[in-house]
């Protein structure tokens, strides 16, 4: 059975929703607008056509909004796409309901062929991709580093880094790094919370900003958009009219925050080819974009420090990154991303002074006082559920912390914790704070000397 689409028949409010992305509130001034042509998509009709038969092809048999649905574009682009398919005899109706919406199509043996043509050039099936145009576009609208770009108050970091122990100096530092949205560098032994406050930091950026599930650059799909980094804001109610306008290939998300540590080598800083997909993924940096990028353990990942930080100051202060696909060929790519560094060695000795100097902010993390470290070991304490003891705090700090020479580090209390709650749990007790409970935790922490053991 060969029919062409209605161009008249319009799309109910449940079809609508199918092809919508969740968001959060007031997301027309920060989608694009919705494509309603395949012009106005950008993509190349070719690619639309071998994009719909693919579709079409896992799926079996595909309902007109499904489709939508799964290819993130509006009914009248699939009808303008399929039309043509339909004529060709490559499409035809398998199931026909009470309108053309309600109908399911399925491939004929001609449009089988085509559809293995298709993957023979591209195996990507998905939400349609968005071009590097107006992906470049839509990062400078959403820069962090535009003069009008909502900040950071005190108020705001105080209410987050209150609890850190941290210096106000250095809280003052984390603060106009932020506001002037340049890098920066937090060094300090190793449990001392650096990661967690540069986590912090990442979380206490303002604003939702629209990011694109795919990126079209030439011929090649680049997959950028992952669940785990782009966090959906909480999803509300919004009118049906809103829905309809904005483009669906983008999907609204809190500014991301990108964690990578000694993991990182070469081969992650720039684009990856995926030949099993035939599709690129996107690097770090680039997930990163209109957000925060970490780079934790510097000086300890498979590549040097001074290329690292080379990497990426560059490229910050321009604004632009060069990433490179198959055959030599290279793109620009926008980079707008707070970039903080982190590590436990002296900077000194593993970046020289030039590349120093290029890094905005440099924050000290190290012990905490005796007043912060109690108030994190009695928060710690709230979290299990243990009751909280200021005479085992107070061997804790003036007799096993003093005489061991530790410091008061961030991550000791936790980790002193959850091992009195093994203990407890062994022994079939609930855990408590005590000077004799923490000694057992204490000492199974540490590497004891011959003479302590």
């Amino acid at each position: 059975m060969i029919e062409t689409l209605s161009t008249g028949s319009t799309m109910t409010a449940l079809q609508a929703a199918q092809a919508m992305p969740p968001g959060g509130p007031d997301i027309a001034p920060i989608l694009p607008r919705q494509a309603k042509t395949v012009r106005d998509t950008g993509l190349e009709p070719r690619f639309l056509t071998d994009l719909v038969l693919k579709t079409i092809q896992v799926s079996g048999k595909a309902q007109l909004a499904v489709l939508s649905g799964k290819l993130r574009l509006s009914i009248s682009v699939l009808r303008e796409v399929l039309n043509p398919l339909i004529a060709e005899q490559q499409v035809e109706v398998a199931w026909c309901g009470e309108s053309d919406i309600d109908m399911q199509y399925q491939l004929t043996a001609i449009g089988q062929r085509g559809a293995a043509d298709a993957m023979a050039r591209c195996r990507y099936v998905g939400p349609a991709p968005v071009t590097l145009a107006s992906y470049r576009a839509v990062v400078e609208r959403q820069a962090l580093r535009q003069a009008d770009a909502e900040r950071v108050t005190p108020a705001q970091l105080a209410g987050a880094l209150g609890e850190d122990g941290l210096a106000p100096a250095t809280r003052d530092i984390l603060g106009a790094a932020l506001h002037a949205r340049r890098s920066l560098l937090l060094y300090g032994p190793s449990g001392s919370g650096k990661t967690q406050l540069a986590r912090k930091l990442g979380r206490l950026l303002p604003g939702r900003i629209a990011v694109p599930y795919a990126l079209m650059v030439g011929r090649q799909v680049i997959r950028l958009y992952d669940p785990t980094i782009h966090v959906a804001p909480p999803p509300i109610t919004r009118q049906q009219d809103e829905r309809r306008s904005c483009d669906a290939r983008w999907t609204v998300c809190e500014r991301p925050l990108v964690h990578v540590g000694a993991e990182l080598g070469r081969e992650m800083l720039d684009l990856r080819y995926d030949a099993d997909e035939g599709v690129y993924q996107a690097p770090p940096h680039l997930q990163a974009n209109n957000g925060m990028l970490v780079l934790d353990d510097v000086g300890r990942q498979r590549v040097s420090a001074a290329e690292l930080l080379n990497r990426f100051i560059g490229p910050l202060g321009a604004g632009v990154d060069q990433l490179s696909l198959q055959g030599g060929a290279t793109e620009t790519m926008p980079f707008d991303a707070a970039v903080v560094f982190a590590t436990n060695l002296d900077p000194a000795e593993v970046v020289d002074d030039a590349a120093l100097r290029r890094i905005g902010y440099k924050a000290w993390v190290g012990a905490w006082s005796p007043t912060a470290y109690r108030a994190l070991l009695r928060r710690q304490c709230r979290m299990r559920r243990i009751d909280y003891d200021e005479g085992s705090a107070d061997y804790l700090i003036e007799q096993l912390h003093a005489q061991s020479g530790r410091a008061l580090l961030a991550c000791w209390p936790a980790e002193l914790l959850d091992r009195i709650t093994d203990f407890a749990g062994f022994a079939g007790h609930e855990p408590r704070l005590t000077v004799a409970a923490v000694e057992q935790a204490w000492r199974s922490m540490f590497i004891a000397s011959k003479q302590e053991a």
